[in-house]
């Protein structure tokens, strides 16, 4: 099992995000939010992932720079559940949605969730 998240994997295109932005569908599993499109790009991988966290809910960097760090760990920990479920490529952008600092592991027991609603939404 790979757990890595190399360069090819992490969303950066503008025109991807715009994309996923204007015809994304999303779910949620408090305090995450997973918003995804079907999309087409150059790269052999399953998908392209992004994170944000508000600059509202955090006004430091220092702390939404962390939450980032947990938000990507997660999903490098996590993603082989989650590409079990592809069946084409995918653009996601995962975001973090509340001012409480909740401790990692509650952050990646939510992430599992999230995950597993995300397989079943998009077999449905």
């Amino acid at each position: 099992m790979d757990f890595s998240y190399p360069k090819a994997e992490k969303l950066k295109s503008k025109n991807l995000i715009d994309l996923l932005f204007s015809e994304g569908k999303s779910v949620s599993k408090y305090p995450l939010r997973l918003v995804y499109v079907p999309c087409d790009f150059e790269e052999d991988v399953p998908l392209k992932m992004g994170v944000s966290v508000s600059k509202k809910h955090f006004k430091k960097a220092v702390d939404r720079n962390y939450f980032k760090r947990v938000l990507r760990e997660c999903y490098r920990l996590n993603k082989a559940q989650l590409i079990d479920t592809l069946d084409k490529k995918y653009c996601f952008m995962f975001f973090y949605q509340t001012q409480e600092k909740l401790p990692y592991s509650e952050i990646e027991q939510k992430t599992k969730q999230l995950f597993e609603k995300f397989g079943k939404t998009i077999h449905e």
